[in-house]
């Protein structure tokens, strides 16, 4: 992409320090702000209205496919949450607890759910009696709180917002396939609508989710090479059934454990959606989850006519189904223009007097800034091809990231000198020792981030210990 003139003084240089540059963004663009607590985040309307599209979206497609939402507690007792063993053990770090209910201290402590596993498993014990109750499709919009050391707005805070489904089945088959569904949902979800191409793949042992006996992923690489988890899916199998004497009457009339299933999907996707398509001017957000899609920047507005005509376009445009806004402040058309780019707005409109002596407008995309001379009665049945348009070439642009980012390696040393000398995703076979896993980690810095579904055969032996391979995963930094 030709180099373009920076509007937006403010915001760090990428290149410069692109953790600054993230912390900028999100600042400046009003997406969210700091509170007096540690690691937990205002979410301004800019920033509440992206995550308001991205539920939405995902809401439509849980429906669709016979999902109902629930509520659950904040609230979990300890003991309801020691029954499963490996689950409170995974999350026993990053729990924050209540032990004072007003001025009295309580009998038992309370814990702030992390994820709402046993509180869906305590409600299912009580209304899962018969095969006839089965499949139990749950979902929940909630807030869920972890304890993190290190924090940063929406990639990794100690309250964030998210979906958890939770979901009950009467064999195994159909627990596994309802996971790998979620799977491809998150997927589709990304790739079409955040414009981000994604990994699919699965955890390994060692990075599986606390409790299950299996974790998908989607994986999706930032514009600095860190790769982001950007959606889970897990497949519990009739572990918590068990724990917690969850069963049912099948045909045959004889007691079974349902199998479980849970996925969730957060505002940290936020994060990834900046850090993949942002620029030096801030936000680029795609169509599909923009609060503004068009703006309309009216030209020399005090002249006669100028303003009349914008707010047609806008209502023409809102009548076509765009979410569009007219500015018509005070403020200078450069200013404004700054400002929309800072916001990410997709498409800007100009329309000023001799725009409308010829019957035309300019519209500029966000993405490249190319202007598109569009006939005025023509604009809104040109909308979604140019909608479109930013969209393809933002994911374009990620995809041409992550191929450019992506290296192999058939050996330890190779690993390590890849690792040293870019970021990225580095393919490699492996044995399926943590030992190995453990290495790679102490030796070149990166993790395992999934086992792809689409495996390719480098070669016969294991990156690290040379014994025959199992599998070929791709490794990196990670955020």
């Amino acid at each position: 992409m030709k180099q373009q003139e920076k509007l937006v003084k403010e915001i760090t240089s990428m290149d410069v320090d692109f953790a600054k540059w993230y912390t900028d963004v999100v600042r400046k663009a009003e997406l969210a702000d700091y509170s007096s607590v540690r690691g937990c985040m205002v979410v301004q309307p800019y920033g509440c209205a992206i995550w308001e599209n991205i539920r939405d979206e995902l809401d439509r497609r849980f429906k669709a496919l016979g999902h109902e939402n629930v509520m659950m507690p904040m609230f979990i007792p300890e003991s309801l949450l020691q029954v499963e063993k490996d689950h409170v053990e995974g999350f026993a770090p990053e729990v924050a607890w209540v032990t004072h209910g007003g001025s009295e201290k309580l009998t038992e402590r309370l814990c702030v759910r992390p994820t709402s596993e046993t509180l869906f498993c305590e409600h299912y014990k009580n209304i899962i009696h018969s095969y006839r109750d089965l499949p139990k499709l749950y979902n929940q919009w909630c807030s869920v709180v972890r304890w993190e050391k290190t924090t940063r707005p929406f990639l990794r805070t100690m309250e964030f917002w998210w979906q958890e489904g939770h979901t009950m089945h009467a064999t195994a088959e159909e627990a596994i396939a309802e996971t790998e569904q979620m799977l491809n949902v998150y997927a589709d979800f990304v790739e079409n609508c955040l414009a981000m191409p994604v990994v699919k793949g699965q955890k390994t042992e060692k990075e599986k989710f606390a409790g299950a006996e299996a974790t998908y992923t989607i994986e999706a690489l930032m514009h600095d090479g860190k790769a982001l988890q950007s959606g889970t899916s897990h497949y519990f199998g009739d572990g918590f059934a068990r724990a917690f004497g969850i069963q049912f009457t099948d045909r045959e009339n004889k007691l079974q454990y349902p199998h479980q299933t849970s996925w969730g999907m957060s505002t940290r996707i936020i994060g990834g959606m900046i850090m993949t398509h942002g620029d030096d001017n801030g936000l680029v957000v795609p169509p599909a989850v923009a609060p503004i899609q068009a703006v309309i920047i009216p030209i020399a507005a005090h002249k006669g006519g100028v303003l009349e005509v914008a707010a047609r376009l806008r209502d023409e445009l809102a009548a076509a189904g765009v979410r569009v806004k007219v500015d018509d402040s005070d403020n200078s058309p450069g200013w404004k223009f700054a400002e929309y780019e800072m916001k990410g707005v997709p498409l800007r409109i100009e329309i000023g007097p001799r725009d409308i002596e010829s019957g035309n407008c300019v519209v500029v995309a966000r993405d490249n800034r190319e202007k598109t001379v569009v006939a005025l009665a023509e604009l809104a049945g040109r909308m979604p091809a140019l909608l479109q348009g930013v969209h393809d070439r933002l994911f374009q642009r990620a995809l041409e990231n992550r191929e450019r980012r992506t290296f192999t390696a058939l050996t330890l040393d190779e690993l390590i000198d890849i690792a040293n000398r870019e970021s990225g995703y580095i393919k490699a076979m492996w044995c399926g020792d943590e030992a190995c896993e453990l290495a790679l980690k102490d030796r070149a810095g990166v993790t395992s981030r999934c086992m792809p579904f689409e495996q390719e055969h480098l070669s016969d032996t294991c990156v690290v210990c040379g014994k025959k391979a199992k599998s070929m995963v791709y490794w990196g930094k990670a955020y």
